[in-house]
């Protein structure tokens, strides 16, 4: 693993967040830092040391797991077992979406959180837990009072901000809703004079057509692991 301090922000992202704009929600040191586990399952340590990993187990509790995303496939020690591969592109938005700005958006806070886990339960689009909100601006749609659409920011680092959480239910799709959301996210970082970037599974086709009609394109290929300490009882964790 190259040196994050030294390589583009993106190719070391979660470890550029933890270190920068999402101090105050993580937990760790010079060698390995995490997200609060509440709020993200995400770690990353600064290369693929003994020292580094072991730094990283010690911020996994039994039963608890952790998802990294790097440059290459890793192969953890043996005090890790790893729970699930992913193949994982990152894309970045090079042309601002032009949406027509028709369907009306709401903002999500604090007392949206149920209605947002529901809506997640739904449609799994990837890990979201009860203070994932905190990591930034979170929209949505509703119909009848209900939530039928959500996307928000998740990692931020200086620069650049993640778009996330794109998720729509299933009785609401094909109605532009996520194309609508992501525009108004879109054009809400830029103002802030920071890039939009997003991570999708490559096997996503529907997803990654989308986005790339968005204005989204490829940056580079990555690597997703989910790890648990390996005495633990594993279960798989959500899709992406």
């Amino acid at each position: 693993m190259n040196d994050p301090t030294k390589a583009h922000p993106l190719d070391h992202v979660i470890w550029r967040a933890l270190t920068s704009r999402h101090r105050n929600v993580a937990e760790g040191g010079q060698l390995a830092l995490r997200y609060l586990a509440p709020i993200a399952p995400f770690a990353a340590t600064i290369d693929v040391s003994t020292a580094s990993f072991e730094s990283l187990l010690g911020l996994l509790p039994a039963g608890d797991q952790i998802a990294l995303v790097t440059l290459e496939e890793i192969t953890p020690p043996s005090s890790f077992s790893v729970i699930e591969r992913g193949a994982v592109d990152q894309m970045v938005l090079v042309k601002m979406p032009s949406c027509a700005g028709s369907v009306p958006i709401v903002e999500l806070d604090a007392k949206d959180i149920p209605d947002m886990l529901a809506l997640v339960e739904a449609t799994h689009p990837g890990p979201f837990g009860a203070r994932t909100i905190e990591l930034g601006r979170y929209i949505g749609v509703r119909r009848q009072g209900m939530l039928v659409a959500m996307a928000g920011e998740r990692m931020r680092l200086d620069g650049f901000t993640e778009i996330s959480a794109v998720c729509v239910h299933p009785s609401c799709r094909g109605q532009g809703l996520a194309a609508e959301l992501i525009s108004a996210l879109a054009r809400s970082i830029a103002s802030r004079a920071e890039t939009s970037f997003l991570h999708v599974f490559n096997s996503n086709r529907p997803a990654i057509d989308l986005y790339r009609k968005l204005g989204f394109v490829l940056r580079r290929h990555l690597h997703l692991a989910i790890l648990a300490r390996a005495s633990s009882v594993h279960t798989s964790a959500n899709d992406r």
